[in-house]
């Protein structure tokens, strides 16, 4: 059973940073595409990057210019570097992965979130 463990998350204030992790354990098949949503208070969760393969990724228009995806097939890790971060950023980050290894689908894995707070 895969299990998605993040960690990372805290209190931040406006413009700061804040890197995110998320360790994938129970398998070591390497995942297609890892990737990183975000719900905040109220609002539906939405993308905010993914990584497929090795090298391409996709961001939310949103954190473009101030997110970095990364990942480390060796560890089954997928990081999330925030930069520049905003009040709008708040929200509980989820890490996923695709159940099947490949596509995303409505049965993926998630982790249990982490709670990222911009504030002053």
């Amino acid at each position: 059973q895969v299990q998605l463990v993040e960690s990372g998350g805290g209190l931040v204030q406006p413009g700061g940073s804040l890197r995110l992790s998320c360790v994938a354990s129970g398998t070591t098949f390497i995942f297609h595409i890892m990737g990183w949503y975000r719900q905040a208070p109220g609002k539906e969760r939405e993308l905010v990057a993914t990584m497929t393969g090795p090298a391409s990724t996709n961001y939310a228009d949103s954190v473009k210019g101030r997110f970095t995806i990364s990942r480390d097939n060796a560890k089954n890790t997928v990081n999330l570097q925030m930069n520049s971060l905003k009040p709008e950023d708040t929200a509980v980050y989820y890490c996923r992965v695709p159940r099947d290894g490949y596509y995303y689908r409505s049965n993926d894995y998630w982790g249990q979130g982490t709670q990222v707070t911009v504030s002053s």
